[in-house]
């Protein structure tokens, strides 16, 4: 499932096109209300997000107005299942599938700072907007990666991937980032905030505060048998 972006006036849309990009967001939307042909299903959602390191056809940077990078999220189902878009993008984003213990013991936050090329692609809605999602996830050629030069007579490897623009950023909803989250539109502060995970979350907050507010004299009688 694509995470799409519509296209309102200011909003500026990443160009259609391959781009160079890193990932620099992942975010624990919780689970999800989803509808698919009639039948209603509750998913746990992440979304990822890239910044864009492409170029214009001129060969200058592909920048929006303010100079700084685009950026572009697609929302994954949590799953490993065989048929799971997630499954699928990390490994042609790899370039090779993953093995059952790899599958075990993966770590999403793996990704975070990886470069990939992003297929992005424009596309009309049934409502007939225009709208731009990453269609497909692939390894960066080791030409755009690195290259060889002569230091002191010795022949080195070295980067040129272009400088990051965005901090990393990871949010989770077991431990949830409230600074980070401050920053979020107001539209995805909404969907996580719909999502059971963060209802249970506000309750041990909400007890927590209880237990705080309580007056000291409430223990009085029992402190005897607090263990410690």
């Amino acid at each position: 499932m694509s995470f799409i972006v519509e296209d309102k006036g200011n909003f500026e849309a990443t160009p259609s096109g391959m781009h160079l990009a890193r990932c620099y967001r992942i975010i624990d939307l919780g689970t999800q209300k989803s509808e698919y042909m009639g039948q209603i299903k509750y998913l746990h959602k992440i979304m990822l997000g890239w910044e864009i390191h492409g170029t214009n056809d001129d060969g200058t940077p592909l920048k929006m107005r303010d100079g700084r990078p685009f950026a572009i999220f697609k929302n994954y189902t949590l799953s490993w299942s065989e048929k799971a878009t997630l499954r699928g993008d990390l490994q042609s984003w790899r370039g090779k599938p993953f093995t059952q213990e790899e599958m075990r013991r993966f770590d999403l936050k793996t990704v975070l700072n990886a470069w990939c090329m992003l297929n992005v692609i424009e596309r009309a809605g049934q409502d007939g907007k225009m709208y731009v999602n990453v269609s497909g996830v692939t390894p960066v050629p080791v030409a755009m990666k690195q290259k060889k030069v002569i230091e002191n007579g010795e022949e080195k490897i070295i980067s040129i991937l272009p400088k990051p623009i965005n901090k990393n950023e990871l949010f989770n909803l077991t431990d949830p980032d409230m600074e980070m989250f401050d920053t979020f539109s107001d539209n995805l502060k909404k969907k996580i905030q719909s999502s059971p995970e963060w209802e249970k979350l506000n309750s041990k907050t909400k007890k927590v505060d209880d237990i705080a507010k309580a007056p000291a004299s409430s223990f009085d009688e029992d402190d005897g048998d607090i263990p410690f």
